[in-house]
């Protein structure tokens, strides 16, 4: 009999353990996103790709949570495919749970891009392969010595609706959905395969031939390193694009 109660109890406690593991946290956070995108294309098959990205950390305009310069080279396989690479300088002040440290990742970064049109829609797809090299943190206050490392893989599709009669024309506005997958993947990775995935409802404005603003509503959920911690970000975003043809035309 006390053998039994022994094993029960064992039982008991182990069951506990592995649901108290198992319990799940999600921090609800609301902020703004900033960003300024630059495709340029200098020839038939050579252009360079820009983005520069401003992000709040809570409550929409408290602070400051990350900003990110990337910049690449592209090769266009044909007007609607392209191949990109490049490198990207992550600043992510402060990191959680270190407040008084601003962490800093390099990324470099390879893209396969391409666009499908329809007879009154858009389509644009794109994969993109990140190496993360993420700056170790000592203490609250403190960046340690060397990198954590893994890889990311990301899908994006967005879907382009005209509202106006005049389609793309300065002026124009359209509807956009966008959701892009992201998936960590290496020997440093234990828990969380699954990175976040980020879902996108908004307008697009066409300010000129060359130039549009997006804006609207994106919720992001994430999970952690931890593994049964997760991020769920609403946030508004807004994005200026501009697309440059310095392509000689021909007479």
């Amino acid at each position: 009999m006390k053998r039994t109660l022994l094993i029960a109890t064992v039982a008991i406690l182990a069951t506990a353990e592995l649901c108290a593991q198992a319990t799940k946290t999600t921090a609800n956070i609301n902020q703004v996103w900033l960003g300024y995108f630059n495709q340029s294309r200098f020839s038939k098959h050579w252009g360079s790709w820009t983005d520069l990205h401003l992000r709040s950390k809570e409550n929409f305009f408290d602070n400051y949570s990350q900003s990110i310069i990337r910049l690449g080279l592209t090769y266009y396989i044909d007007n609607t495919t392209k191949l990109t690479a490049g490198y990207a300088r992550v600043f992510i002040y402060p990191a959680d749970n270190h407040n008084a440290v601003t962490r800093t990742e390099h990324r470099p970064w390879q893209q396969l891009q391409w666009h499908t049109s329809f007879s009154k829609t858009r389509l644009m797809q794109w994969i993109r392969l990140e190496e993360r090299f993420r700056r170790k943190i000592k203490n609250d206050s403190t960046l340690a010595d060397g990198y954590n490392f893994n890889w990311r893989l990301r899908y994006n599709i967005w879907y382009e609706v005209p509202l106006c009669k005049n389609g793309l024309k300065p002026g124009s506005f359209s509807f956009i959905a966008n959701d892009e997958l992201h998936i960590n993947f290496g020997k440093e990775i234990v828990y969380n395969y699954f990175d976040q995935n980020r879902f996108f409802l908004g307008f697009k404005y066409q300010v000129s031939p060359t130039s549009n603003l997006q804006f609207g509503y994106m919720n992001l959920f994430q999970q952690l390193g931890a593994g049964n911690s997760y991020k769920n970000i609403q946030a508004g975003r807004v994005f200026f694009f501009q697309n440059f043809d310095f392509r000689k035309k021909s007479s």
